[in-house]
């Protein structure tokens, strides 16, 4: 079961936490059935506060344990739900765990930031972590056979991160990257 945080409006709905995101899609990638129990946090039921006192959704139990590091459950989840019946996920390139990794701290210090001096090298850094993201998707993995892009150079024709399908640095990524896109279009409407 996965304790998610609230953050709609209504109290219902599973709000925008990218980090359940994560863990919805590690499980849905891998075709587990699972329940969600959505938690408003204005108004924390005790039994949450026994589960797991003092943090924040989201969180995993099972079997009686509770675990609290989303790190930790994907790495469980990933380690529990194994091969022949779930798929693995793990990147077959180490380095894909690491593309855009710093987008979201970016991110998150240019949205967050109060100081208008600061704003053009917050918004620098972005950038600079957006086109590294860029370059990392455009260049060829190891044994992937790439295509000729401009001006000659082989290009990666590959949909994800480490190739033709999503694995747990896609999961990690993408609702970030979401989250981002959702403020953009939130701010410039």
């Amino acid at each position: 079961r996965i304790k998610t945080p609230k953050l709609t409006l209504d109290g219902e709905s599973i709000g925008n936490c990218p980090f359940s995101q994560r863990l919805f899609m590690i499980l849905w990638l891998k075709g587990v059935v699972f329940n969600v129990t959505t938690v408003d946090l204005k108004r924390k039921p005790p039994e949450l506060q026994k589960l797991a006192p003092g943090t924040p959704p989201p969180f995993l139990t099972f079997n009686g344990d509770v675990r609290t590091d989303v790190n930790a459950i994907a790495d469980f989840l990933e380690a529990q739900l194994t091969p022949p019946r779930y798929p693995s996920l793990a990147p077959k390139h180490e380095e894909s765990n690491l593309a855009g990794n710093d987008i979201f701290a970016k991110f998150s210090a240019f949205i967050k930031n109060t100081k208008k001096e600061a704003n053009d090298k917050l918004q620098a850094a972005l950038l600079k972590a957006f086109q590294k993201l860029d370059l990392y998707l455009a260049e060829p993995l190891r044994g992937e056979t790439p295509v000729q892009g401009a001006g000659g150079r082989p290009e990666s024709q590959r949909p994800f991160l480490d190739g033709d399908e999503l694995t747990l640095a896609d999961c990690n990524l993408l609702p970030k990257l979401h989250i981002v896109t959702v403020t953009h279009k939130q701010q410039h409407k």
